[in-house]
């Protein structure tokens, strides 16, 4: 039997474009004689559609859409998710389904049993958790259908506290029962650079475990913060992996289920994993681009100050847009050194992107002017730094309003968690590009991109860091190291430890519990900050919902 994955980038709601895709790919494998072609989970409406799901219409237009591919599966069948109301009155209203679709109408369907409630995802809010464990006969074959996590149920766990949440069921283990050939596994799993070998072992142990081989779809794209890899699998019963679809690509194919039974470790055109830096690099572009094209969006607009960040920034948004879809504002002061606008220029020219230079001297002496009256007495401090960034923040919002472009945001999650960093000033934007990448994987996504040649000007990635808002000013004025800094922020916020049990090469307890009051103290500004592009597994944003006016 011959069976067609289809790794697919999918618009959540827009119902023409994603039936189109996948009607594009049912034809493609027929043309390869396939019996069989495979989409990824709630691959209808795009996932994830969080609360379009509460209207019925949008339930309606998902409907219709299984309808009318179910009408394009004659001489093939198709496996395809979508949510599907509940008819019984107990339990939420939707379950998230995947439908076996042959000969115009549904043969099959599976609801989903594990719903995932943690993090970015609260499918809880929405499905019914399904509860009945059956194998399709196909073709002379005993195929188990599952959705994503429905195979996680043994899953490694992030943290101590995700340790103690214990599933009631085990999917898999039931579906055992009935002696099934393959397990099939439609899934849209969010990228994260550090989960990419975890996820690939779930499978493996999976299939190593039951002696089955297993074939994972997932999607691609991004749609707004979430980021989707692909990387679709199939694993045979030795627990191999046999072939892996690209990362970050749409990309079809089709193998012959001898390919999966024959126990061979795997073929030519396998992908291989990519490092971390490199995964990043392609996950921040693939962020770029789809938030873009999926808003409609062209153009974009940074302020480049000459600093690491908002170099890497505009490295990545012309890779993501093109360089004619880039421009840049320089906007030096009293207080920015000579070498940064040079650094600025020399990269904005070798990247052939339009860019201009307002020095913000006479606004910001205007303002000083202008508050003196208010002032007077007072000594200086982050007031009148502040007005520097906001006086910024007004002229890249006046180029973005006339000409149409959308303002990234380049502050780094090491920034962003201890809130260094100016509401309405350097924190404005439509969507921040390396909210969720540490200031030290800054420096390594650098380096990557000047792997074959410079790019980046060497000075902008060797010199201290500096806001440059007064004289003289460095970032390790008011925070620790970076290297330390990041491991403490790594620690107390991906892996959840209590200050107690952070631990490292020059981290002490008085060091800790400063970062974590930072932490703390500035969740009200993390709260006004654009969506993150999300490439670790804790980002800032809906994957980590935190009270205003807690004290903790």
């Amino acid at each position: 039997m011959k069976i067609t994955i289809a790794q697919q980038n999918y618009h959540i709601g827009n119902f023409p474009r994603n039936k189109t895709l996948i009607c594009n790919a049912i034809e493609e494998a027929k043309s390869q004689g396939s019996d069989l072609v495979i989409f990824s989970e709630l691959c209808i409406p795009g996932y994830p559609p969080l609360d379009l799901l509460d209207r019925i219409d949008f339930i309606e237009k998902c409907t219709q859409t299984v309808d009318e591919i179910a009408k394009e599966c004659k001489g093939i069948a198709a496996i395809i998710g979508s949510p599907v109301i509940n008819r019984n009155p107990e339990g939420k209203k939707l379950f998230n389904t995947a439908y076996l679709l042959s000969e115009g109408k549904i043969l099959f369907s599976v609801n989903k049993a594990l719903l995932p409630t943690y993090d970015i995802f609260d499918e809880y809010r929405y499905f019914e958790p399904g509860n009945q464990f059956e194998v399709i006969p196909f073709r002379g074959l005993r195929l188990a259908l599952t959705i994503c996590e429905d195979v996680w149920d043994e899953q490694p766990f992030d943290n101590e506290f995700e340790k103690q949440r214990l599933y009631s069921v085990s999917p898999v283990r039931e579906l055992m029962k009935h002696k099934p050939d393959i397990i099939i596994n439609i899934s849209a799993s969010p990228f994260s650079h550090t989960k990419t070998h975890a996820r690939d072992n779930i499978f493996i142990s999976k299939s190593k475990k039951y002696k089955v081989p297993l074939i994972n779809v997932n999607q691609t794209g991004a749609n707004t913060e979430l980021i989707f890899n692909g990387s679709s699998l199939l694993v045979n019963a030795n627990g191999q992996i046999v072939s892996r679809l690209p990362f970050f690509d749409e990309a079809i194919k089709t193998f012959t289920t001898d390919e999966l039974f024959s126990g061979i470790a795997g073929d030519a055109d396998t992908v291989q994993i990519p490092g971390p830096v490199e995964l990043i690099h392609k996950a921040l572009v693939t962020g770029i681009r789809d938030y873009f094209a999926k808003t409609n969006f062209r153009k974009c607009i940074i302020g480049l100050s000459g600093g690491i960040d908002s170099a890497l920034v505009l490295c990545l948004a012309v890779e993501a847009l093109g360089n004619e879809n880039v421009r840049a504002l320089l906007m030096p002061s009293r207080f920015s050194s000579e070498t940064s606008v040079t650094d600025a220029e020399v990269l904005a020219r070798r990247l052939d992107i339009l860019y201009d230079i307002i020095n913000i001297d006479k606004a910001f002496s205007t303002f000083e002017k202008e508050l003196e009256p208010l002032f007077r007495g007072t000594q200086k401090d982050v007031t009148e730094e502040n007005i520097q960034a906001r006086i910024r923040a007004i002229l890249l919002m006046a180029v973005s309003n006339k000409y149409g472009c959308i303002l990234l945001n380049t502050s780094n999650k090491s920034e962003v968690s201890v809130g260094y960093g100016t509401l309405y000033g350097d924190m404005a934007g439509g969507l921040s590009v390396i909210g969720d990448v540490y200031k030290s994987e800054v420096y390594k996504l650098a380096d990557y991109i000047n792997r074959e040649k410079e790019i980046i000007p060497h000075n902008t990635i060797t010199k201290l860091p500096s806001a440059e808002l007064r004289p003289g000013q460095l970032d390790t004025d008011t925070l620790p190291e970076y290297k330390i800094l990041d491991s403490i922020l790594y620690q107390y916020i991906e892996l959840q430890k209590p200050a107690e049990r952070i631990t490292g090469e020059g981290i002490d307890r008085a060091t800790v519990d400063s970062v974590i009051r930072m932490i703390n103290y500035n969740e009200f500004k993390r709260y006004q900050a654009p969506p993150v592009l999300r490439v670790s597994s804790k980002s800032f944003g809906d994957g980590r919902r935190m009270p205003l006016v807690a004290r903790y």
